[in-house]
C-alpha cells in the first residue's frame, strides 16, 4: 500500500510549479521528483545534495541534479521535512 506525499510530485516538465525545482532520484532507475525550493535550507536535503556533489560534481546526467540515493531514502528524507 502506497502513501501520497503532499508536497513531493511526479509530473512532467510542464507541469513544475513556482517555488519548485526538479530532482532525479535512484540508483540505477532514475525517478523525477518536484520538490519545494524551501528544501534547499533544510540541513537532511542539503546532505543529499552535497552526496550528489560528491558523485557527480556538476555534472548530472540527466541534466538536472541527480541524487544518487535510493527512492525510499529520498522519499523518507521528504518525509521528515514536510512534517
Amino acid at each position: 500500500m502506497g502513501f501520497r506525499l503532499p508536497r513531493i510530485a511526479n509530473t512532467k516538465k510542464a507541469d513544475i510549479p513556482k517555488g519548485h525545482f526538479v530532482v532525479y532520484v535512484g540508483e540505477s532507475q532514475k525517478k523525477r521528483f518536484v520538490v519545494p525550493i524551501s528544501y534547499l535550507n533544510q540541513p537532511l536535503f542539503q546532505s543529499l545534495l552535497s552526496q550528489a556533489e560528491e558523485e557527480f560534481g556538476y555534472h548530472h546526467p540527466m541534466g538536472g541534479i541527480t541524487i544518487p540515493c535510493s527512492q525510499d531514502t529520498f522519499l523518507d528524507v521528504t518525509f521528515r521535512l514536510s512534517v
